[in-house]
């Protein structure tokens, strides 16, 4: 399946109160071809969350950078890995904490 996915990059600022805020501002948008979504349990003790990962392919781009989170099908996805595949080409690793 393909989709278009709206890019963000984090955005930094410190708040009057001395704390930090991170709001996410558009970057661009990337077309995907979106592999099979996994959900496990990570975290330890009482303190344990489901965590869905997916995979995805796309062209390579200097902006799919690992941290910055890719927005499809309504759901934020945090992009984890990036590795080059062939040549203008690039998988990325999605995960997404619910």
């Amino acid at each position: 399946m393909t989709v278009l996915a709206g890019l963000y990059r984090a955005v930094e600022a410190q708040t009057p109160y001395g704390g930090r805020s991170v709001t996410f501002e558009p970057a661009g948008s990337a077309w995907l071809k979106c592999g099979a979504r996994r959900r496990q349990e990570r975290g330890s003790g009482d303190e344990r969350h489901a965590v869905e990962t997916m995979t995805a392919e796309a062209r390579a781009d200097a902006r799919l950078a690992v941290g910055r989170r890719l927005r499809l099908g309504g759901a934020d996805w945090a992009i984890v890995t990036v590795e080059p595949t062939r040549p203008g080409r690039a998988k990325l690793g999605l995960e997404r904490v619910r």
